[in-house]
Parts: structure tokens; C-alpha cells; sequence
């Protein structure tokens, strides 16, 4: 609301319909990444844990285009997005909120990582779908989804929705992307694993994300109810 000496900030109500609407567009978008999966997930199920035909033909790009140079270049996402490398990012980033006095925050991030890798690790052993046979990289038949993937995307989603900037969004967007041609370029996986991937990824930080996000709102909305039933 903008007035004639200047922008007015929200009402209480306001700022709660908003803040529920906001809510509900992220968990339509988690619902959707999670049918999406589970579509891809029976697709992969029905071809024998064999790879789709664009698997075929995304493998055959990344052979055609294999230098040298673009390993070395592929090693280093795969590497940074690692398990020691996300750890290490993972710690740094939930200390950085804390250190912002926004614990709630480093709440969010820090359940969404671990919600994520406690799917998605056992997932991937239970499906058991072989590699490439010409890995670069990993050769355990844990291909589906990519671990790599999706913890890069819990990531990028998560900041995104707390921070609410563009600039953040268009970061998370890049390295999820660079990510995803990295382990397909190493022919860890095929291009549906980091597909799924990315899906695990948007659906564990937008669920995450709402849930506490939920929590948030009614332990702050307490106060407000206390007083008014004092009043």
C-alpha cells in the first residue's frame, strides 16, 4: 500500500493472506515436482531400470563432446557438490544465518539437508539402477536419483525462498544446471537420474520450507493472541 507521504507497511492481516499465498503457490510447486518424479520413477521402473531413450541419446552427446578440459572442468562441481563439499558448504551456510540472528533460517536449511540426503540415499540403494558402464566417476548402482543433484537443488530452492532474491534464484539456477551436465558429462548418471535429482530436490526444500515456515507463523502469532485475550 503507498500513500501520499510514502509506502505503508502491510497490516497484520494482510501480511498473513499474503504470506498464506505465497505458501500455497511453493507447496503446488512441491506437489508437482513430487507426481513428477513419481512418474519418471515407474518410467524407469517399466524400462527394467534401463536407460530411456533420451538417456541414450543425452550419453551419446556426452561421449561426442568428451575432452580433456571439459572432465577437468566437470570434476569440479562434482567434487565442490561432494559430501565432504556440501558438509563443509552446509555447516558455513547454517553458521552464517546464525550468525544473522535468524535461527529459523538456519533451521530450514539445515532440515532440508538432511531430509534430502535421508531419502534420497536409501532410495538410490533400494532402486539400484547401474551406471554408465563408462563411468568417469562412481560405479555403485546408486544412479537413480543423483545424490549430487538434488542436494545442489535443495540447496539453490531453500536459499531461494529465504533470501527472496533474484540474484539468488539465478545463482541456484546456474550451479543446479552446471551440476546436472557435470554428472551426466562423467557419465555417473543417465540424464533421468539428475532429472529426478532435481525434482527430489525442489520437493524436499519446498515441503521443508512450508512446514516450518508454518511453525514459525503460529509460535510468533502466540504473543499476539496472549495479549488480545489479556486485553
Amino acid at each position: 500500500m503507498v500513500t501520499d507521504s510514502g509506502p505503508v507497511a502491510p497490516s497484520l492481516p494482510e501480511a498473513a493472506e499474503e504470506a498464506d499465498a505465497r505458501r500455497a503457490v511453493v507447496l503446488i510447486v512441491g506437489v508437482s515436482a513430487t507426481v513428477a518424479f513419481v512418474i519418471l520413477r515407474f518410467a524407469v521402473a517399466f524400462g527394467g531400470r534401463s536407460p530411456l531413450p533420451i538417456d541414450v541419446w543425452w550419453h551419446d552427446l556426452m561421449v561426442a563432446t568428451l575432452t580433456d578440459a571439459g572432465v577437468l572442468v566437470a570434476w569440479i562441481p562434482a567434487i565442490v557438490g561432494g559430501t565432504i563439499g556440501m558438509i563443509v558448504i552446509g555447516i558455513v551456510l547454517v553458521a552464517v544465518f546464525l550468525l544473522k540472528r535468524r535461527p529459523w533460517d538456519a533451521a530450514t536449511l539445515a532440515a532440508a539437508l538432511v531430509v534430502v540426503v535421508a531419502i534420497g540415499a536409501p532410495m538410490a540403494a533400494v532402486i539400484a539402477r547401474v551406471r554408465p558402464d563408462d563411468s568417469l566417476a562412481e560405479r555403485v548402482a546408486t544412479s537413480f536419483p543423483s545424490g549430487h543433484t538434488a542436494v545442489a537443488t535443495t540447496v539453490a530452492v531453500t536459499l531461494g525462498l529465504l533470501l527472496r532474491r533474484w540474484y539468488v534464484w539465478l545463482a541456484g539456477a546456474v550451479w543446479v544446471v552446471v551440476m546436472m551436465w557435470s554428472r551426466t558429462y562423467l557419465h555417473a548418471h543417465w540424464a533421468s537420474d539428475v532429472v529426478a535429482g532435481l525434482l527430489e530436490g525442489i520437493a524436499v526444500a519446498t515441503f521443508v520450507w512450508c512446514v516450518i515456515e508454518t511453525v514459525r507463523e503460529r509460535r510468533a502469532s502466540r504473543p499476539a493472541e496472549q495479549t488480545t485475550s489479556e486485553a
